[in-house]
């Protein structure tokens, strides 16, 4: 963990020595809370809608075997793609 230095108007400070000392905790647990909700919360959405989306596919079987669709595509042109100056 890192140290900083924040400066806060009036307001802010207050608001927040109250609501932090309501809830038994510091302004700086606080402002980590919501620093942490803003600007990671949404590293942690995208990371969860990517684990619920891999492997959405197994098991499909309306799509060939991958390795034998690639081998597909490459048969029988390499050479002519060799052959092209």
């Amino acid at each position: 963990m890192r140290r900083t230095q924040l400066y806060l108007d009036d307001q802010l400070w207050d608001a927040l020595h109250a609501r932090a000392r309501s809830e038994g905790t510091t302004i700086s647990h606080l402002v980590r809370e919501v620093a942490r909700e803003r600007y990671l919360g949404q590293l942690q959405g995208r990371g969860d809608a990517m684990r619920a989306f891999v492997g959405i596919r197994q098991g499909g079987t309306d799509l060939p075997d991958t390795a034998e669709y690639v081998r597909g595509l490459r048969r029988g042109k390499r050479m002519e793609r060799l052959a092209k100056p």
